[in-house]
């Protein structure tokens, strides 16, 4: 028997909480729920976990702040959050913090099962072996298992998800990396708000690169992102 994933949930609504976790123990999850925002970041120090669930409207400390302390100390967890917010501006600064995904109540919550194993699933499959460390990226070196690119002496880190999807640009290097593809890889989800995500970390990406003019980041309208690398220059 396989040892259960830990879900760390954090939720104020009383009822909400207790049927949501009774139902992700019935689905064979490990739960601990916390019911105060205030309470959260010291139950996250206290154990150990596969993935958390962050309301975000939380009395005393809100789930952006929570789930922001959360990527500070663990940079690699995933997390979604469950929130009635559903403005756009809420939703991008989800993705900005480094969440997995971003679901508005009220919610089907098969469709959030499906969500979580998805993500686990990602997050334990690694294929090491088929996977370049370092590609040259003009006068950049992109360092994948650590997350940074360097240029000269100055060097960048990355989150999880830049390295992703850097790691597809290069490996599609001046070739058209559809959209879709870098979405259903690195999100799971093809959807409207982990696509305007992607947007925000491929404007990121740019920014990063902006020191070397024979590399550009193209947006294919309707289809992808093409990383063109001129080697003709110098």
């Amino acid at each position: 028997m396989t040892e259960k994933s830990h879900i760390f949930f954090v939720e104020d609504d009383l009822s909400f909480g207790a049927v949501l976790k009774s139902y992700l123990e019935l689905n064979d999850f490990s739960v601990t729920w916390v019911d105060d925002g205030k309470l959260a970041i010291e139950k996250f120090r206290s154990g150990k976990y596969d993935i958390c669930l962050l309301d975000v409207m939380l009395p005393n400390v809100d789930g952006f702040t929570i789930g922001t302390e959360i990527r500070k100390l663990n940079k690699h967890i995933p997390f979604i959050f469950l929130t009635a917010k559903n403005l756009k501006e809420d939703v991008l600064r989800g993705f900005n913090i480094g969440a997995d995904d971003y679901i508005t109540k009220p919610f089907d919550t098969e469709v959030l099962i499906c969500k979580i194993k998805a993500i686990l699933s990602r997050n334990s499959q690694n294929p090491a072996a088929q996977i370049k460390e370092e590609y040259q990226l003009g006068r950049y070196l992109f360092q994948f298992r650590l997350r940074t690119i360097q240029i000269d002496d100055h060097q960048q880190k990355l989150s999880p998800k830049e390295a992703e999807l850097l790691r597809l640009l290069c490996e599609n290097k001046n070739e058209l990396l559809p959209r879709e593809t870098a979405l259903k890889k690195i999100w799971g989800d093809d959807g409207y708000f982990t696509a305007r995500s992607m947007d925000v970390y491929i404007t990121k990406l740019r920014k990063y690169l902006v020191s070397d003019s024979t590399i550009e980041i193209k947006n294919i309208h309707g289809s992808g992102f093409l990383l063109q690398v001129d080697s003709t220059e110098n």
